[in-house]
């Protein structure tokens, strides 16, 4: 589900891991944050009952990419260091490149669903990556391309694609 900045998904992602382990499932929950939504304090109380509950089946990814909309996170509410927040809040925390997807792959494949802790996945990301007029600009958090931007992005990345062999 979509819950955009007020930091809805991580509360509503703990009651479905909670859901689970209180229904026996073997499922997992995934949320999905921008590292601009970190400002929000219900991430904060939902961190605490994820390690409460020994959720060891809810993974976050925080999409660290240090740019929101009104501009860079370092500049509108401080975050780092993110793994001493994280961990000092119980919670497992791992880093990878989110721009590689062999990072990606290895990450995911070493999270232990058995240690009772909830996991983080701090995701070191380049906004809009792979469109030359897009990366590292803050304006793209919410901006709308024109047709020609577009189509100049859907070549870009065509091309990308097919580097990749």
């Amino acid at each position: 589900m979509n819950t955009g900045a007020l930091g809805h998904g991580l509360p509503i992602g703990v009651g479905m891991a909670i859901a689970a382990k209180m229904d026996g499932k073997s499922y997992k929950t995934f949320v999905v944050m921008g590292d601009g939504e970190q400002g929000e304090g219900s991430i904060y109380e939902a961190a605490m009952a994820g390690n409460m509950y020994h959720l060891d089946n809810l993974v976050a990814v925080i999409d660290r990419n240090y740019l929101q909309i009104s501009g860079n996170t370092e500049d509108v509410m401080a975050l780092d260091s993110v793994r001493d927040r994280w961990t000092a809040f119980g919670w497992e925390v791992m880093e990878m490149n989110g721009d590689d997807m062999q990072s990606i792959l290895d990450t995911f494949h070493a999270i232990d669903y058995s240690n009772g802790k909830p996991h983080l996945v701090v995701s070191r990301t380049t906004k809009g990556k792979g469109v030359s007029y897009m990366e590292n600009v803050a304006k793209w958090h919410h901006g709308v391309p024109t047709q020609e931007q577009y189509e100049q992005a859907m070549k870009e990345i065509d091309e990308r694609i097919k580097a990749l062999g």
